[in-house]
């Protein structure tokens, strides 16, 4: 009766569809996942035998269905029932590396605050950080630094987060703050990629020079 009374408040007061049979299969819940019916999502949570982490076909959870669609009513009372936000599918990604990767914040928060691994890496062999810092998103390169991911972690393309975001990016306004992001978080500014180039070269090829003026007053050479 308390798990059912504090899904339902999870769900937000919402009336919970009546949902016959005792259990539902992987894929309604993972639909109800899918279009953020919170409500729903609840409910199933409640039938016997239901299995929070079930997999998909791509062998994602639910919770990273909800990721994928950035749905955070319904990530919110996944995780709250204990979803596992590390869970990887086939191709090693999980709720909190894709939160990370895509920018989309809240769901990140959410795992952040419910055990995700900060050392866990996509198939790249990259962190959180790498992608959220190629694609521009400030707010969440802010927070996964502030949650303590390794700023100079090395992918299996021999790239950091800085090279990255200096490689990938496009050198404008938010690539630009996060470079200044990683650099004031202690990122190396002269570690070089696996073919010896540094940041400070990259950024120079590509004609950034705010970015390559950012290395250099954090003593790049």
């Amino acid at each position: 009766m308390r798990r059912r009374s504090f899904l339902q408040g999870m769900a937000g007061g919402l009336a919970v569809a009546s949902i016959p049979g005792d259990v539902m299969a992987a894929t309604d819940l993972h639909d109800a996942a899918r279009r953020n019916d919170a409500a729903l999502v609840a409910s199933i949570l409640e039938g016997e035998g239901v299995e929070i982490d079930a997999r998909d076909e791509t062998g994602a959870t639910a919770l990273l269905v909800a990721t994928h669609a950035n749905a955070i009513d319904a990530a919110r009372v996944l995780i709250a029932a204990g979803a596992d936000v590390n869970a990887k599918d086939r191709i090693d990604d999980s709720p909190y590396l894709y939160a990370g990767a895509r920018g989309h914040l809240e769901i990140l928060k959410l795992t952040l605050e419910n055990g995700a691994n900060l050392a866990s890496t996509n198939r790249y062999g990259g962190t959180a950080l790498i992608p959220a810092s190629e694609r521009g998103h400030v707010e969440t390169v802010r927070t996964l630094i502030e949650a303590g991911v390794e700023v100079d972690h090395v992918n299996k393309l021999g790239w950091t987060a800085l090279l990255e975001a200096i490689i990938l990016g496009n050198g404008g306004p938010r690539h630009q703050q996060i470079v200044k992001s990683l650099l004031e978080a202690g990122a190396d500014a002269e570690l070089a990629d696996k073919d010896g180039v540094t940041p400070l070269a990259h950024a120079r090829r590509a004609g950034y020079v705010e970015i390559a003026e950012l290395l250099v007053a954090a003593g790049a050479r």
